[in-house]
């Protein structure tokens, strides 16, 4: 019997503090086999679509990626089978994506072939109201974003001013130590040594991350806690940069709030990371399965309390402020998940779902064949 494939989980874009941000570029290397995109409105089945092959690609045995959505916690933006170099993408707003090399590597699936015009033309007013609608609270969602982006930025300046860089810097000197012993030989891959995503999201059910089904395999971990401000972003980029110039590569996550700053790093040929465990993104690193070595670090311990206690009032405030302006962009990207829920329905009832199911057979009969040819 046929040992089931592992399904990783990620996110290929965020809501973040700069707007929707985008790492589509970085969903499958450029030598890739086929991808195939998917364009069609909301509710026409490309989540579903895209899902079903995954998982029956998965049950054969073969290592899946599920690229979720961060707009909708049970959605995927696209599904990436690693070792045939295979892609389906949603290719539809916000991450609109068209092909690069059309028929010889890309091609469009258009769902929008298999629903009925006279009944989408008929509800035309009500699909472009409820659009207008998504997309205005979206921007409100961003607009509260950005403000706590600036907001954290101003808390991150007391916690600088108190923290022992010294201290911080002998940690990251012995953890590029202990990687450079680690390393027998450069690993570069199609990526150019680095490959961008995000593990976290700030989603309409409020912060999520894939941290823990990241990290499956990883057998060593140096796991980073601390206030804003700590140096946690600067450490973990230390060790990417430092990775990729030995010729490794690394898959590095980004954070979602602000996308230039960086909360982890996995070295998959090490079987070795470096992420921020910390709030608001926060999981257990000791209940990852398989890890045989934690490092914990909490970069909070060297900061100078006297200084801290100076600016007690300020982080005071900027805390309360940043948590209201993160709540209030949370809640305007919910009532965007339901406004876009709503819109669904217009479309639900005009699709005709046994064609796309057997347009989707279709296209999983041809990824095995693809699979067949590899052997």
């Amino acid at each position: 019997m046929t040992e089931k494939g592992k399904i990783k989980r990620v996110f290929p874009g965020g809501n973040t503090g700069c707007g929707f941000y985008s790492f589509y570029d970085y969903l499958i290397s450029p030598d890739a086999t086929r991808i195939f995109v998917i364009k069609g409105g909301p509710g026409v089945g490309k989540s579903t679509f895209m899902r079903h092959i995954g998982e029956q690609m998965a049950e054969k045995g073969f290592d899946v990626e599920f690229h979720c959505c961060s707009s909708d916690n049970g959605s995927l933006d696209g599904v990436v089978i690693p070792a045939l170099k295979i892609a389906l993408v949603d290719g539809t707003a916000p991450h609109i994506v068209d092909p690069k090399n059309p028929g010889a590597v890309d091609e469009i699936i258009h769902l929008g072939d298999f629903w009925n015009e006279t009944q989408m033309r008929a509800v035309k007013e009500n699909v472009l109201k409820t659009n207008a609608r998504v997309g205005r609270l979206f921007k409100i969602a961003y607009h509260s974003l950005a403000e706590a982006k600036t907001i954290i930025n101003e808390w991150e300046s007391y916690t600088a001013e108190a923290q022992n860089w010294a201290k911080v810097n002998e940690i990251t000197f012995t953890l590029l130590r202990d990687i450079n012993k680690m390393v027998a030989q450069p690993n570069y891959q199609a990526f150019t040594h680095s490959r961008h995503l995000f593990a976290s999201a700030i989603s309409p059910k409020g912060p999520q991350t894939h941290f823990p089904n990241i990290l499956e395999g990883v057998t060593k971990l140096y796991s980073l806690k601390g206030l804003p401000g700590s140096g946690k972003s600067t450490l973990i980029k230390k060790v990417a940069t430092f990775c990729q110039d030995a010729g490794l590569f690394t898959e590095v996550y980004h954070r979602p709030l602000d996308p230039h700053k960086l909360d982890g790093v996995l070295i998959p040929s090490l079987k070795l990371a470096v992420v921020n465990s910390g709030l608001p993104f926060t999981f257990e690193p000791a209940d990852i399965p398989g890890l045989a070595h934690l490092v914990n670090y909490d970069l909070s311990d060297f900061l100078d309390n006297n200084i801290v206690a100076t600016y007690k009032e300020e982080i005071s405030g900027a805390t309360q402020r940043l948590r209201a302006a993160f709540n209030r962009g949370a809640d305007y990207i919910r009532q965007a998940k339901s406004e876009h829920d709503y819109l669904e329905t217009f479309y639900i009832p005009a699709m005709d779902f046994p064609r796309i199911n057997a347009k989707r057979d279709e296209i999983l009969e041809r990824i095995l064949k693809y699979a067949e040819e590899m052997k």
